[in-house]
């Protein structure tokens, strides 16, 4: 018997719930996985939520990102066997899979063997926040040497997997928080630029990091009020990525400064990546590379036991971690 986390009701962190099954064999392409870690991701919140891109169907299990031990493959499987340290990417449907459990199964197109470098809890933390972050500036928009990159949310696990990237790519990352609070911090992880923007004027701050030009993309988690201020940092033709909706309020189009500056506004999602097999295998191959040659690194904000995923969840709410939460089991 197994203990997995599974909800049957829209809520906050409290309609959690553990509960004992039986994992089965996997299928033909499936591998079952004993979970040492857990990353905790935001649409996960969301999930639980019912405010996530795709319904909830109840009971509902939720979680993209975990680390393990193989302890059984499909009859299909070729690429794994019992006892490989594995992790997984965000290449699966809540409806089908979820990584919340002390044992679960996965597709074994969404498993991957890990550097033997990383603990079980760095490699949990890593997928989601590279594969989103290379997806959008890497596959999508190219970011190169002498692009401006404007990061909102930038303590976040992926706003700190998108500084490391766009410094990979040698572009110049500015990171946006709210306050000064983490200004140090960001910079220690590779922001090459930080505004506050309840404390700085983002646009006037932009302009003089760029010298009146302006990003040329923007990697946006936050929509709201202040987007029209991002249309406005941007350069001309610039694009912004939208993939998330942590200010839950109505997002405004400045009318005016689209006309003037010929914006490219799209919404992004994993499914670019992850729907594709050669595309999956490109943005494992640039992560394992770009952790092999020291250029990205895990940032762990803060583990929790399994036992306390509720209280996890919670403190996932509040909004002021820096980096990843992970969950040990």
């Amino acid at each position: 018997m197994s203990r997995i986390i599974e909800f049957s009701k829209a809520g906050g962190p409290e309609v959690l719930e553990f509960i004992e099954t039986q994992v089965p064999a996997p299928g033909p392409h499936e591998v079952r996985l004993q979970v040492k870690a857990i990353g905790i991701n935001r649409a996960e919140s969301m999930w639980r939520n019912d405010q996530y891109v795709i319904p909830v169907k109840y009971p509902a299990g939720l979680g993209y990102d975990a680390a393990g031990i193989v302890d059984a493959v499909g009859k299909d499987v070729t690429d794994f066997a019992i006892g490989d340290i594995v992790s997984t990417i965000p290449a699966f449907s809540f409806y089908q899979y979820h990584t919340y459990g002390e044992v679960v199964l996965i597709p074994d197109h969404a498993v991957v063997k890990h550097p033997a470098t990383l603990s079980f809890v760095e490699a949990a933390s890593i997928w989601m926040m590279f594969i989103t972050a290379y997806g959008a500036l890497i596959f999508d928009a190219h970011v190169k040497a002498g692009d401006f990159v404007l990061i909102p949310a930038a303590s976040s696990s992926v706003g700190l997997a998108a500084i490391q990237i766009a410094n990979y790519a040698g572009a110049t990352p500015i990171a946006l928080t709210r306050t000064a609070d983490k200004k140090e911090r960001l910079h220690e992880a590779g922001a090459v630029h930080v505004v506050a923007i309840e404390e700085q004027d983002l646009v006037v701050e932009v302009m003089r990091i760029t010298n009146g030009i302006g990003a040329r993309i923007a990697f946006d988690p936050v929509g709201g009020r202040d987007f029209p201020k991002l249309v406005s940092a941007l350069a001309n033709q610039g694009t912004i990525y939208i993939y998330g909706a942590l200010d839950e309020g109505t997002t405004l189009l400045p009318v005016l400064d689209v006309i003037l500056k010929m914006p490219t506004i799209k919404g992004y999602s994993l499914r670019q990546i992850m729907g594709d097999k050669a595309r999956r295998a490109e943005a494992v191959d640039y992560v394992v590379k770009g952790l092999a040659n020291g250029a990205f690194k895990p940032i762990i904000d803060r583990t929790f036991k399994f036992d306390d995923i509720v209280e996890a969840h919670r403190y996932l709410e509040k909004g002021g971690q820096f980096g990843k939460i992970v969950v040990t089991v």
